[in-house]
């Protein structure tokens, strides 16, 4: 008597198989994380940064179909990248600095213009590069923040560019469709841009979190580049904010 092996249920298809992701500011921190992520899922991976040296290492790390080294800030490098894109791709995610924390009241008028101002720039910039290059059904993934819901003397600027992404991004959901547009607000992610930004108080604060948030843990790059491929994959879902702090934003 023989048996034949039943086949393995639970074999895992690549779920972005044969699609292009492109990451915008992808050579670090959450943006590598999720083109990590996503090419582990099957996918074709374009990726730019700033930095030519650490993009380099990491389009060879991930086996990148093509990187390119410019400031997406800079409109006319960041048109100039999208007209030379292969067509069509499939989910464009941008990631960019970090918030600007400088009191408003000490900014001059140009700084306090760039801290308005930049995140939303961009991504009005990258969404009308999109149009006709992004294929129906695609995604355009940013990411804005939680902390600065909680309005507190001196930072609200950070608190003007947390409310202001979420509308921005349904509205760019209705302009675009059928283009899907969604928006990750995370809290503290450890990152090098954490690092860079918190220096010497940076340890101070991982303690801090791991004892005060209700997850008890400190959200990591996996944790949103998780959350972006599920959003790339999930077709019903545009418009949207979802929020990835770990319960940050609930606690003091």
């Amino acid at each position: 008597m023989t048996t034949t092996a039943a086949p393995n249920s639970t074999a895992h298809e690549p779920e972005l198989l044969g699609q292009t992701v492109v990451v915008i500011g992808g050579s670090s921190g959450i943006g590598l994380e999720t083109a990590r992520r996503a090419r582990a899922e099957g996918a074709d991976i374009v990726l730019t940064a700033r930095n030519p040296e650490r993009l380099e290492q990491a389009g060879a790390e991930l086996g990148a179909r093509s990187t390119a080294a410019f400031d997406a800030n800079d409109a006319v490098s960041l048109e100039r990248f999208f007209e030379d894109l292969p067509t069509p791709i499939d989910h464009v995610m941008v990631t960019g600095g970090g918030p600007h924390y400088k009191p408003p009241l000490e900014m001059n008028t140009e700084e306090a213009r760039v801290a308005l101002s930049g995140k939303m720039l961009l991504a009005l910039a990258v969404a009308r590069n999109a149009v006709g290059r992004v294929r129906p059904g695609g995604t355009l993934l940013f990411i804005g923040g939680t902390p600065g819901r909680r309005i507190r003397p001196g930072l609200e600027i950070v608190s003007a560019v947390t409310a202001g992404m979420p509308a921005l991004t349904a509205g760019l959901a209705l302009e675009l469709a059928p283009v899907r547009v969604n928006l990750i607000a995370p809290g503290f992610v450890d990152t090098p841009l954490s690092a860079s930004l918190l220096g010497d108080d940076l340890d101070r604060r991982r303690e801090e979190l791991r004892a005060t948030l209700p997850i008890r843990r400190i959200v990591g790059p996996a944790d949103v580049a998780a959350l972006a491929v599920h959003l790339m994959v999930n077709t019903a879902v545009t418009g949207a904010t979802y929020d990835i702090d770990g319960g940050q934003q609930f606690v003091a």
